[in-house]
């Protein structure tokens, strides 16, 4: 028997861009609950894609990072018969969405030198480009599936 589904958190859109998205994002860049510094490195992320990326709309600078940076398929462990494989299942939108955006911010903290704030804009700007360290973290994910893709009959 299936246990219950979980109440999902729905996330508020941000007071700036109205967008539920750029709400996650800030979500995810929070730490400790300081969210009004979380907004601060989001906001003043946007404001430097829209001077470096010349745009007046930097929500679609990240909203094409996120459809570049998000994975279609990842490997799960499974165990049958006393041996672990690597399954390659399909991502489903909410884990893409969330897995997106935490290798951004991952990849952005990895670098050292400046403000959070400016190394979140490279990153998002670099994402949009199909470049960038969060694009190579998905395509190793696509490679990982592709090379066990002779396990997909053990998918659940």
């Amino acid at each position: 028997m299936r246990r219950k589904a979980k109440n999902k958190n729905i996330v508020k859109p941000d007071s700036k861009y109205n967008s539920e998205k750029v709400g996650k994002l800030i979500n995810y860049v929070m730490e400790k609950g300081h969210k009004n510094i979380a907004r601060k490195i989001v906001y003043g992320a946007f404001d430097e894609i829209k001077e470096k990326a010349k745009t007046e709309n930097p929500v679609e600078v990240f909203d094409t990072a996120l459809k570049n940076t998000g994975p279609v398929m990842e490997v799960r462990s499974r165990r049958v018969g006393g041996a672990n494989y690597q399954v390659p299942v399909e991502v489903r939108p909410e884990r893409r969405l969330y897995l997106s955006m935490r290798w951004i911010i991952e990849a952005a903290a990895r670098k050292k030198g400046k403000p959070m704030y400016i190394k979140l804009a490279d990153e998002l700007i670099s994402a949009s480009k199909n470049e960038g360290d969060a694009v190579k973290k998905r395509e190793n994910t696509h490679k990982m599936a592709e090379a066990n893709k002779a396990f997909a009959h053990f998918a659940w």
